[in-house]
Parts: structure tokens; sequence; C-alpha cells
């Protein structure tokens, strides 16, 4: 299962990371760049239970959908319920 919000989209984003030297007030002529090298930016995930279709999974979502309210969780005795059934 790729790291991908289920309610956003928010996924890993790759680019470059720059060295920079020479500054103005080092006696340089502004910054240069002197080399590059990959970066990772990952979102802030959370994997979490909740209800869509009827069905209680789990997925991951973003803080952000979290925080707005996109993420609707499970009762809790509806939980207890499936628990119980399953063992």
């Amino acid at each position: 299962m790729p790291r991908v919000c289920a309610f956003t989209g928010k996924r890993t984003q790759v680019g470059w990371i720059r060295a920079e030297k020479g500054a103005r007030r080092d006696g340089g002529v502004g910054n240069k760049i002197k080399g590059r090298s990959k970066r990772k930016v990952l979102p802030n995930l959370k994997k979490v239970k909740c209800v869509i279709g009827g069905e209680i999974i789990s997925v991951y979502a973003s803080t952000r959908a979290i925080k707005a309210g996109w993420v609707v969780k499970p009762p809790a005795k509806a939980l207890v319920r499936k628990l119980m059934a399953q063992a």
C-alpha cells in the first residue's frame, strides 16, 4: 500500500537541494551553486481507521484532512463489536 493520503492525494515529493558557496559578505561575488543532491519531502500522514462506504477500513490520511474533518471515525461500540466478532 503506497503512502498516499486517501482524501487529499498527498504523496512523497522529490526535488533537489543545492550546496551554495561564496556569499558576498564573505568576500565572494554572490552565491554560486557548487553541487546538488536529491532530497525527499515526506507528507505528514497518519494511519487511521475510518468509515468509507459503510465499512471500517484502515487508510493513510494527511493531518490536514484529519483536522479539516474529512476523516469520519467509526463509533467506539461498532469497533468493539467488530473485533469481538472476529475473535
